[in-house]
């Protein structure tokens, strides 16, 4: 009979593991519940095992989307199965993968039962559970139906870590070939121009114009490579700098919509979260100043949350919230039709969810362009720069080739 090694909750509350016989893994759990033991992994065999406790012990790194996603669909199962909240903030604690998760969530689990509320917990730790999280939170306590909000929770945090994903790829692929491009062509410039350099000295003569050009470059390289890196350190740390400031901020996310092909699919990517994020709060129950509050800070774009906090301060001065979005000259008309539409006819998490919808939508099938495009846009940036190299360097054998056959 099959060996299975279980880890499962007694009545205390504790984490217990053995191992038992069992025909299979359905009445190996029905045995440990005849116990009075909760099972949380039964696996069979003692590699198993093994995996569990490294399992158990989790893996480093910082805690993305995709672990919350999980993390909020079975915090919603196991409250809904009517699971005590402290049990299942263990339960979930003992099987994250992620060490990070897995400690704040014990230091969630203690902070509750020392009294304080499941929101209060979650508060203490903003670097994993961010404004938005914990405001679902906080109405889903407050309405009595916290396992329906983490749901909504949950797919809105699908279609955000989606979103993201189709941006890497997008982003990524041209980012690399780039880098790999522009290597290549430094090894060229620096290794293999100057070795034609000196065949061109012993031939004498006036060089063409494309190899003088390709070797001024190769001098300005050798001579003031240090120059080029110091350079370039000195670009990405002053990016880095103005990033964390107020006005170097909106500089940079002017200029990233600004961009040619990616500035189109980054303001869908922003009016999406945009829509995404204040339709799932008001479906919620948050308050619309509340909602706007964190819709801002959750934006990614520095724009949006300026025209956000305008509309925020519009609604509190009593007047709608479409016109400062028409006023920040940011949304496409659509989006503040929509948005005047839902205001006056009181189906605005209606209108905002089909924003969403619509703007989700475009940014797959911008991707799925883009994709498409970059590949064979790439083959002919390499072409060139290649190319251009390689023609400068042959243009003077060929003029001696030539030389030689009429001599």
């Amino acid at each position: 009979m099959p060996l299975f090694q279980y880890a499962a909750r007694n009545v205390q509350g504790k984490t217990v593991t053995g191992a038992l016989e069992a025909v299979n893994q359905s009445v190996a759990a029905r045995t440990l519940r005849e116990q009075g033991l909760v099972p949380i992994s039964i696996e069979l065999g003692t590699a198993v095992s093994a995996k569990t406790r490294r399992r158990r012990r989790g893996k480093g790194g910082r805690v993305k989307l995709d672990d919350l996603v999980v993390f909020s669909r079975m915090l919603a199962v196991m409250i809904r199965a009517g699971l005590p909240l402290i049990e299942v903030v263990n339960i979930l604690g003992e099987q994250a993968d992620k060490r990070k998760l897995k400690d704040v969530l014990g230091q969630v689990e203690r902070t509750v039962q020392e009294g304080s509320s499941f929101t209060e917990a979650l508060q203490k730790h903003p670097r994993v559970f961010n404004q938005f999280f914990v405001s679902m939170v906080k109405a889903g306590e407050a309405s009595g139906m916290l396992d329906t909000i983490l749901d909504l929770v949950a797919t809105y945090l699908e279609k955000m870590a989606s979103i993201q994903r189709k941006i890497r790829s997008a982003v990524t692929y041209p980012a690399v070939v780039g880098t790999f491009a522009l290597l290549m062509t430094f090894v060229l410039v620096y290794k293999v121009v100057p070795q034609f350099e000196d065949i061109f000295e012993e031939m004498g003569g006036d060089l063409p114009l494309m190899t003088k050009i390709t070797v001024v470059i190769s001098h300005t390289v050798q001579q003031r490579w240090l120059v080029i890196v110091l350079g370039i350190a000195v670009l990405v740390a002053f990016l880095w700098q103005a990033k964390h400031t107020y006005k170097g901020r909106r500089i940079l996310d002017r200029m990233k919509l600004k961009l040619p092909v990616f500035g189109p699919l980054f303001l869908k990517v922003a009016i999406a979260r945009f829509a995404r994020t204040l339709s799932v709060l008001i479906r919620a129950g948050v308050n619309i100043l509340s909602a706007l509050e964190i819709v801002a800070t959750t934006s990614g774009n520095s724009l949006i949350e300026d025209a956000v906090m305008k509309t925020k301060a519009s609604i509190q001065s009593g007047e709608t919230i479409a016109k400062p979005l028409v006023d920040s000259g940011i949304f496409p008309p659509m989006v503040t039709r929509m948005v005047d539409v839902g205001e006056r006819t009181g189906a605005l998490e209606n209108m905002l969810a089909k924003v969403a919808d619509f703007y989700e939508d475009q940014v797959d099938a911008t991707v799925g362009m883009l994709m498409s495009l970059i590949e064979p846009l790439l083959i002919v940036f390499l072409g060139l720069i290649v190319g251009f190299i390689v023609i400068s360097m042959f243009l003077p054998l060929f003029k001696m080739v030539e030389l030689v056959s009429a001599g």
